[in-house]
């Protein structure tokens, strides 16, 4: 039984409930919380556990007690997924109008589409919890409890700070100017205004240097350990804080990659290393993995299963149609069919590369028809299967046993090299260029696939965009099907352009380019009639 902490949150998070959509009340409203629930410790740790499990569940019960009531009311990391994979070259949609996909498939959505309403709402929801928690964390509530029990509390408060830090980089990251609230502002009737990316982004960072601060320990997370297992760490708000930084470019217009780079080398200083079969990474065992995953999202058929999440993607990539592809083999008892990936993709990957996680039989590499699931390979990375080959337990429902790996050390890796390409100080050529290969290695089996420290040069400027360009590819080879394509692709320049197509882009087979504007979501149609602090550019 994987070791996760927050399995009890059950008893007190009832009390936590949003109102409808369309209201700006619908941050959570508290009838008992001070007096009923926050009276100890335990407590404590069980309303953080509601935070932490709020990113893979819909509410208190698999199939009702939703959180929220918002369109389809999915889960957080089944619309983070979508809305960073969908519309990208690694994921072909098979249930496009059943699964409302179709605008996030062609990158034609609007500020009525339901992916996107769901996970505007989910992401403000998980900050009203966060803030919720602070707001009876604070020094002055906490003073009547034991000394150890304060120490205690102050931990959690730095980790509740982190999940609002993460959750506001995902605002920012997918709908950049956001609404803003805190746990200072009013519950009731308040209107939050809408900041700049720069406040957002310059928010975001005072956090995450506030919560690393180890010169500060009432306000700083912990390193990584057995008690830490799917809550953040250090490493955690560091990889977070080079995340910012890799896409700084993006967001305020500015250039961070140095300290990116110092981001990068401060997680790698906590200690962490590949895991040497990356197959592991991903299947019902990969809570073992915790050398080299720095921050999961832990999952099991009893007390965190949903449909979304991890569940998604194993299943979704199982046929429901095929002869040929068995869905005891993924250690499911049946494949829901939903998606496979577009023709791009697998040609990125050279004979030998171990990471080439496909079925083939019976499927067509190109995507003629996006939603015929003959066209396109499945992605058979995610699996629901032991260490040992067996089927996880607690699958009679139909969830899995395997846990969602948000942070990986390889992605640092890879962004200290890119960072380096892109003119950051604070590394060398052979530095990253041995993080490269260390990936590369894994990858074959040997170094027949090394690179040399020459292409790493960030000082030949004739060779750059060859340079930044492997890496791109190395990220998707790397980390296809785990929620960063559409972001890397916005970085990169080419999520909308016509500098690069892939197969169903804009809605045709062979790709054309769509609107900038589609570089960003739109705040909901629903949220700008409720707060006329808000509104959209280019929608």
């Amino acid at each position: 039984m994987k070791k996760i902490f927050y399995i009890a949150f059950y008893f007190c998070s009832t009390l936590l409930f949003a109102s409808c959509i369309g209201d700006l009340d619908q941050y959570p409203h508290v009838d008992e919380t001070s007096s009923s629930i926050y009276t100890s410790a335990e407590n404590y740790k069980s309303v953080l556990g509601k935070i932490y499990t709020s990113m893979v569940t819909t509410g208190q019960e698999k199939n009702g007690n939703e959180d929220l009531s918002s369109n389809s009311g999915q889960d957080y990391m089944r619309c983070y997924f979508n809305l960073q994979e969908c519309g990208t070259d690694e994921v072909a949609s098979t249930w496009l109008s059943g699964d409302n996909v179709t605008g996030l498939t062609y990158l034609s959505w609007d500020a009525n589409d339901p992916w996107v309403s769901d996970m505007y709402y989910r992401i403000y929801y998980n900050i009203a919890l966060c803030n919720e928690f602070l707001r009876n964390a604070t020094d002055d509530k906490i003073g009547s409890f034991s000394a150890d029990d304060q120490k205690q509390i102050r931990t959690y408060r730095a980790e509740a700070r982190f999940m609002r830090a993460l959750f506001y980089y995902h605002a920012l990251d997918l709908f950049r100017n956001v609404p803003f609230v805190t746990e200072n502002d009013p519950l009731v009737g308040y209107l939050p205004p809408q900041y700049t990316p720069q406040q957002t982004f310059d928010y975001i960072e005072s956090e995450l240097k506030t919560i690393t601060d180890t010169n500060n320990p009432d306000n700083c997370l912990l390193v990584n350990g057995n008690e830490m297992y799917g809550r953040a760490t250090l490493g955690a708000a560091y990889t977070l804080l080079a995340k910012l930084y890799l896409n700084a470019k993006v967001y305020i217009n500015q250039e961070k990659y140095t300290e990116c780079i110092t981001a990068c080398k401060n997680v790698i200083t906590q200690g962490y290393s590949l895991e040497p079969d990356y197959p592991k990474l991903f299947n019902a065992d990969n809570h073992l993995r915790t050398n080299e995953i720095i921050f999961t999202l832990p999952i099991d058929a009893v007390n965190t299963v949903s449909w979304g999440s991890s569940t998604y993607i194993v299943c979704g990539a199982v046929s429901n149609t095929s002869e040929l592809q068995k869905p005891e083999d993924y250690g499911v008892k049946s494949g829901w069919g939903m998606f496979r990936v577009r023709g791009n993709i697998p040609t990125k990957f050279e004979q030998g590369d171990q990471r080439y996680m496909f079925f083939t039989e019976g499927q067509s590499l190109n995507v003629d028809v996006i939603d015929d699931q003959t066209n396109g390979y499945f992605v058979t990375k995610w699996t629901n299967l032991t260490d040992a080959k067996q089927t996880a337990s607690n699958t009679a429902d139909g969830g899995v046993n395997t846990d969602y790996p948000l942070f990986r050390l390889a992605d640092v890796y890879l962004m200290m090299a890119e960072a380096h390409l892109r003119g950051g100080t604070g590394a060398t050529n052979s530095e990253v260029t041995g993080y490269v290969n260390l990936l590369r290695e894994r990858a074959y089996g040997d170094n027949s696939g090394n690179k040399q420290d020459y292409e790493f040069d960030n000082q030949n400027q004739s060779k750059n965009k060859e340079y930044l360009q492997f890496i791109l590819d190395e990220r998707a080879r790397e980390l296809y099907w785990e929620g960063y394509r559409r972001t890397d692709l916005i970085r990169y320049g080419i999520f909308t352009n016509a500098d690069y197509l892939w197969q169903w882009k804009g809605g045709v087979k062979e790709g054309t380019k769509v609107n900038d504007k589609f570089n960003i979501y739109p705040i909901p149609n629903t949220e700008l009639t409720a707060n006329p602090n808000l509104k959209n550019e280019n929608y």
